[in-house]
């Protein structure tokens, strides 16, 4: 079976190429390509088939083999992939776990791309006061703290991911830091089930709830993430979060086959 590696800031995904439907993976065979010792290794994989209405559909699995909602890192490798495999171009539409998305590619040289992805609207906001939780596509919990960079973002992430208040499904946790006007976000992630290097959706929900906590209309917040830097855009309209873009790199790595029984 041949792949591509891919990654957006730090977020790596195996890429898969499934138009005719040729390959059917299992939960175990997904989870064993994106083990970081025994197998590929990656975040998650995703494997984009023919879709009638847009270019293409995506299916997003995380590292633990199970399907899963929108990814926003996902969605710009997914966007460069195409690209480089012909099946989009400049401007793609395309089908992901949430409904219909658009990406811009605005430059792309030697496997390195900018890319802008338009994520779904965000209808509600919910404000705990010491947190907030959104969906921007995933579920995402969101709390601002200080030095964040000296955190145990695994440890602490996993206690509310698993926490009985937000069962039996969980959601994504992100720690956000406002720092010169820019904010440094760290995420666990839900299937991943540790610490990523950077998470598209949860820096976009970040970005939100920090609108939300200074009552912007619209905006522009520029993202420091472990591994690298993103931009979200927004426009609030009728209690609505509405155009909401996520800019930010995607990066071709490798491409390689492996044997899979299937």
């Amino acid at each position: 079976m041949k792949f591509e590696k891919y990654h957006g800031a730090g977020n790596d995904f195996i890429m898969i190429k499934n138009l005719d439907k040729t390959y059917h993976l299992s939960t175990e065979q997904i989870a064993a390509l994106c083990n970081r010792r025994t197998g590929i290794g990656a975040d998650g994989l995703i494997i984009i088939i023919k879709d009638v209405a847009t270019d293409y559909k995506m299916h997003y699995y995380n590292a633990d083999g199970k399907e899963s909602t929108m990814c926003g890192n996902g969605g710009r490798c997914v966007a460069a992939f195409a690209y480089e495999n012909e099946i989009g171009g400049l401007n793609q539409k395309f089908t992901g776990p949430d409904g219909v998305h658009h990406a811009k590619i605005n430059s792309q040289s030697e496997g390195l791309f900018n890319i802008t992805l338009q994520l779904s609207d965000v209808k509600q906001i919910n404000n705990h006061e010491s947190f907030f939780t959104l969906n921007t596509g995933s579920p995402h919990y969101v709390t601002f703290a200080h030095n964040i960079e000296s955190m145990d973002v695994k440890s602490q992430g996993r206690k509310i991911r698993f926490s009985s208040q937000f069962a039996p499904n969980g959601l994504n946790v992100n720690f956000a830091e406002e720092k010169n006007g820019k904010l440094f976000v760290r995420t666990y992630e839900r299937g991943v089930e540790d610490e990523t290097l950077s998470c598209g959706t949860g820096v976009t929900a970040a970005a939100l709830a920090w609108a939300e906590k200074k009552q912007l209309q619209k905006g522009s917040v520029k993202i420091i993430t472990r591994g690298g830097e993103m931009q979200v855009s927004f426009t609030k309209k009728n209690d609505i979060y509405t155009d909401i873009f996520l800019s930010g790199p995607a990066k071709r790595v490798f491409e390689g086959e492996t044997w899979v029984f299937i």
